[in-house]
């Protein structure tokens, strides 16, 4: 069963899932339904023998492309509509062992290329109104299967953050006439004590407003709404900040840095959104190599974070932090 149930309250829709208990928990390491199908082994999602990326439906969606009817009948207080939409798994790699860091400049770059163009077709669709690519990475994120892979999500609806973040962005053009995001970035580089790495055409840093110790934004130079907008050049450059920062994290504490990595694009409902810039976020959890930061009272109940350290402390240990492989970044 699928749907999604309006809260009146926040006004924002929460996603009914319940066949997504059921999904695969840390299989055991001979049997990874992510890996690519042995010649005579039991079949896998990928039924080939090896694979660059590869992309594929979820089979556990929180949305549907054809969804069932709604469990219940909508009221004039609680609405309920059909959660349909699309739920796709990236696989960065056929190899089982490693992250996304490990991956060369060049299997970046291609997995650049695979996300604009999932978030073409996708986004093409005429349910769909934003389509959100991302990561989750790390046992204390909560993934289930440690292959390297990420997520991408058509949604319905634009979810709640983004709706604000095109709110803010509306209201600062039409109040300065300038894009908020350009704003932000600008001040970033002016001030330049949050500053994690910059390249040709994008600026790596943790915000003035950071929620979480070590949070990453990367901001792109030129004023630009999705990935469709970044042509070869630029995408093989953001292929480099993303390499750069992953080797931060995890030389931080030589450690594999778990993450959420989000993308944040432009809706693809069809409207225009001239005040929007795309960029990516990356929140992780860790506050110390040993402690976590746990969102509890204030943070879960309040929806108010509370940060407890500085962000240009936190971006002074990351920008100091060397490529363990710079060999990587010459590719």
């Amino acid at each position: 069963m699928s749907e999604m149930r309006w809260n009146p309250v926040l006004q924002e829709w929460v996603i009914t899932a319940t066949h997504r208990q059921d999904r695969t928990f840390l299989p055991p390491r001979d049997y990874c339904p992510l890996d690519p199908t042995k010649p005579g082994g039991t079949p896998t999602e990928v039924p080939a023998p090896d694979y660059q990326i590869v992309t594929f439906e979820n089979r556990f969606p929180a949305f549907q492309r054809t969804p069932p009817p709604a469990a219940v009948e909508p009221t004039d207080l609680y609405r309920v509509r059909p959660s349909q939409g699309v739920c796709e798994v990236v696989l960065y790699t056929p190899e089982h062992e490693g992250t996304l860091t490990d991956a060369s400049l060049r299997q970046i770059h291609r997995l650049i290329r695979v996300w604009t163009d999932r978030y073409a077709e996708l986004g093409a669709l005429e349910y769909v109104r934003y389509v959100l690519i991302f990561e989750n990475k790390g046992a204390v994120i909560g993934v289930t299967l440690t292959h390297p892979h990420g997520q991408i999500y058509a949604f319905p609806f634009i979810p709640p953050i983004l709706q604000r973040e095109l709110a803010s962005g509306l209201q600062h053009m039409e109040r300065t006439g300038r894009c908020l995001f350009c704003d932000v970035l600008a001040e970033e580089l002016r001030d330049g004590r949050r500053l994690v790495a910059e390249s040709e055409h994008f600026v790596a840093f943790i915000p003035f407003f950071a929620r979480w110790p070590y949070e990453v934004h990367i901001y792109s130079r030129a004023h630009a709404g999705s990935l469709l907008h970044f042509p070869p050049d630029q995408q093989y450059d953001l292929a480099r900040i993303l390499k750069t920062v992953l080797l931060k994290y995890d030389g931080l504490w030589q450690m594999s840095m778990p993450y959420i990595m989000v993308m944040h694009q432009q809706p693809t409902d069809g409207g225009a959104y001239p005040h929007y810039h795309f960029h990516i976020e990356f929140y992780p959890p860790h506050r110390t190599k040993d402690k976590l930061k746990y969102l509890a009272g204030v943070e879960s109940g309040s929806g108010t974070f509370l940060n407890d350290t500085l962000p240009e402390e936190k971006a002074a240990e990351l920008r100091a932090v060397p490529p363990l492989r710079v060999a990587d970044l010459e590719e």
